[in-house]
């Protein structure tokens, strides 16, 4: 009875949390992934700097997501709520991506991808995210393309 019962509330608890861990990509998919969105020599930038950002930032998962206090990252490249898109309850947000921020915690990357790109633009680069900048920055980096 008790191995019934165990077997149930897995059930039960993996349907009531659909999606919650997110789908995380491989490393040689996210490299194609950037490279076929035009992310190489993009505002200075290699398709090796956005590897290790998206590795140090949410570990390849299109779910992931960081509390910062009054906002939140959302996402596979971790945009921020303050800025970038709507969660409905970070204060006084800007949107400057216009996306709700869950539909940056889907599958589908081109939201994700644009607003991305938008944010390296009007930075000139990745300095926005800590994540880049304290671990990759200045680096050797090819180990994050290597093999693909």
């Amino acid at each position: 009875k008790s191995m019934l019962f165990l077997g149930f509330l897995l059930v039960f608890l993996g349907l009531a949390l659909p999606g919650t861990q997110g789908r995380t990509i491989s490393k040689c998919e996210m490299v194609k992934i950037l490279r076929r969105n035009g992310f190489e020599g993009f505002e200075g930038t290699t398709v090796a700097d956005w590897m290790c950002l998206v590795q140090h930032e949410s570990g390849y998962n299109t779910k992931a997501y960081n509390n910062n206090g009054p906002s939140r990252d959302y996402g596979i490249f971790q945009i921020n709520s303050k800025y970038w898109c709507n969660d409905g309850r970070t204060a006084g947000s800007k949107n400057a991506c216009r996306p709700s921020c869950s539909k940056l915690q889907d599958d589908n990357l081109e939201d994700d991808i644009q607003c991305a790109k938008k944010i390296a633009r009007e930075s000139h680069g990745l300095s926005p995210w800590y994540g880049w900048k304290n671990n990759c920055r200045g680096r050797n980096l090819s180990s994050y393309v290597r093999g693909c």
